[in-house]
């Protein structure tokens, strides 16, 4: 039932452009580009149990990569930004991490938000190197060695674009799929469920999470970079740790506890934050009150609420 469903959203996805209006078919960009990042962050989150409130550090490492790259460096590829981003953000990552992941609960999520804060004044301070709170100009990058300069940008974005950060989606979603489901994703359950008896079992709790932490920032980096082209122009406030919280709050809105959960999140987070935004002006009341009965009466998530109607189904038939 699971794969049908999945299926049958797959196929909307993929017809979304010739279907439905440019204005909802944009709203899937980012969409798409904080599915990669929730992705990764609950690798972290719901199969390690760290939760970082830093994490828009990586967003914006991967956004400002590609910032430099088109505007400064001339490198027009998306392909060789979404690499340089991976491969920066693991960089930084290392030694984040290893220090980070030696804490656990409230202290790991305050050393992630001050390395988040760092790299969020860095941004901010140096106008000459990242322009300071206007930020940097994100140049239309070519898709897999095509220069799609000649086709008017909306095209572009809901083309081209929209079907190659899908199939970027995919992609990171069958790697992360295959890391949970291997005996690395093993291993990190049990660090989340009992560190001491895995310790007891020989496992090495800060290899393992620091190997969490890294490949989460490459997933927060490569998402970061798909943010940009969309806008073409990346700002600090993606470094910002309201950032962060929203990422969080994706996460946590899906389910964490599911591997599609945060998916469905970043989905109803992106499309819900439009909508309230449209109607009412303090639409982070409206989202905190939001957040606080997910909590209340569906502690495991949108995704928990669909599991347990479910088996009462079955039970009732």
């Amino acid at each position: 039932m699971s794969r049908l469903v999945l299926g049958v959203v797959t196929g909307v996805i993929l017809v979304l452009p010739l279907l439905a209006p440019a204005y909802h078919v944009l709203l899937m960009l980012p969409f798409m580009a904080y599915a990669v990042i929730v992705l990764g962050l609950n690798l972290l989150f719901g199969y390690t149990g760290l939760v970082s409130f830093g994490h828009a550090l990586f967003i914006g490492i991967g956004a400002y990569t590609g910032a430099v790259l088109t505007t400064h460096l001339g490198v027009r590829s998306l392909e060789l930004m979404l690499l340089a981003s991976a491969a920066l953000g693991a960089l930084i990552a290392a030694p984040v991490a290893a220090l980070c992941v030696r804490y656990v609960k409230i202290y790991f999520g305050m050393l992630t938000l001050a390395f988040g804060m760092v790299f969020y004044t860095f941004l901010l301070k140096f106008y000459r190197l990242t322009g300071g709170d206007e930020g940097m100009q994100v140049l239309r990058p070519t898709l897999l060695g095509q220069d799609l300069g000649g086709i008017p940008k909306t095209d572009y974005l809901v083309g081209p674009y929209y079907y190659y950060s899908l199939a970027v989606l995919v992609l990171a979603g069958l790697v992360m799929w295959r890391i949970v489901h291997s005996p690395f994703g093993l291993c990190l359950r049990t660090i989340r469920d009992n560190p001491t008896k895995a310790e007891a079992l020989g496992i090495s709790i800060v290899r393992y999470r620091w190997s969490a932490f890294v490949i989460s920032a490459v997933y927060a980096a490569v998402g970061g970079a798909l943010l940009g082209p969309p806008t073409g122009n990346v700002d600090p406030t993606l470094a910002y740790w309201t950032h962060s919280g929203n990422i969080v709050f994706m996460t946590l809105l899906g389910g964490f506890a599911n591997f599609f959960g945060p998916v469905l999140g970043a989905f109803v987070f992106i499309f819900l934050q439009d909508t309230v935004m449209a109607v009412v002006p303090y639409w982070r009341l409206i989202f905190g009150a939001i957040l606080a009965l997910v909590v209340i009466f569906a502690p495991t998530g949108l995704m928990g609420l669909v599991a347990r109607r479910r088996p009462a189904e079955v039970a009732r038939a």
